[in-house]
């Protein structure tokens, strides 16, 4: 496949999923020597206390905000990453919600679930919590019961998917009345030269796939949530600039001389709840 050509939605998930099982099993990642992981994520939202007890190597590097924060998670829900990767959101929701919670993460990468789970072992012996599962599925067909989810975080993850729409379909389908979602993730201020929408690397990398903001809301709204917000964050996507990795240098070389991730995509927190009586 030539790096220009446009991809089809299942070479789209082919792409992903061995771009992702490349980082799973060491041959890529975000962030290079310049920004470190945990670098990053106190850049992006998150606390000390958050980074506290998660198990090495289950921070990646692949966040653009902090879900579990948007969430006010609270004792006993039960919560669904979709696109859990490492497990870093998982592990820091299922903290939150204790032991008479939940956390559950989806994906679709078995690399990535087989670092997942091996990390199960090591939070236990941390925390004492044993309220983690992994579970392999795409975020388009999730492999969860209707009406069984409380909370439904993801972290720049959505903007991978070939088919979004479906997406926002699956999360109201496995919230339950009244439960939210609460997700971070990438999108577009001004649409982005072809030759980048059209660039596996900057799929892999989550930039190709973003879509403007206006169209994430109407998506959210035909799939039936409600109480939408959408808010830009603070953070600049430019921090990216500082990252050796493959897949963003061949993102700016894409976007010529004097263009900036910046000028084209945001870092957003997206709320929304599901009707009906909690």
């Amino acid at each position: 496949m030539k790096e220009n050509e446009k991809l089809s939605d299942e070479q789209v998930r082919q792409e992903v999923r061995k771009g992702y099982g490349q980082i799973a099993t060491g041959g890529g990642s975000c962030c290079g020597p310049e920004v470190s992981a945990g670098e990053f994520a106190r850049e992006i939202g998150y606390s000390e206390n958050d980074l506290a007890d998660i198990p090495d190597g289950s921070n990646m590097g692949l966040s653009c905000g902090n879900p579990t924060a948007l969430a006010g998670l609270r004792a006993g829900q039960v919560v669904l990453d979709l696109g859990s990767g490492g497990g870093f959101d998982v592990f820091i929701a299922a903290r939150k919600v204790g032991p008479e919670g939940r956390a559950i993460g989806v994906d679709m990468t078995a690399e990535m679930l087989s670092k997942s789970r091996k990390s199960i072992a090591v939070f236990t012996q941390k925390t004492g919590l044993d309220n983690v599962e992994f579970r392999l599925g795409e975020i388009e067909h999730l492999p969860v019961a209707d009406n069984s989810i409380d909370v439904v975080i993801s972290n720049c993850v959505i903007n991978l998917s070939p088919d979004k729409p479906q997406v926002w379909r699956e999360i109201h389908r496995v919230l339950k009345p009244g439960g939210r979602a609460c997700v971070s993730d990438l999108a577009l201020t001004a649409e982005l030269p072809e030759d980048v929408r059209r660039s596996a690397s900057a799929l892999v990398g989550c930039i190709s796939g973003a879509v403007l903001l206006e169209e994430t809301r109407a998506m959210m709204e035909a799939a039936g949530l409600v109480e939408i917000e959408i808010s830009v964050k603070k953070y600049n996507m430019d921090i990216l600039d500082g990252c050796n990795d493959s897949l963003y240098s061949a993102v700016r070389e894409l976007l010529g001389a004097g263009k900036k991730l910046s000028d084209y995509v945001v870092s957003a927190d997206i709320t929304a709840c599901k009707g009906g009586a909690a």
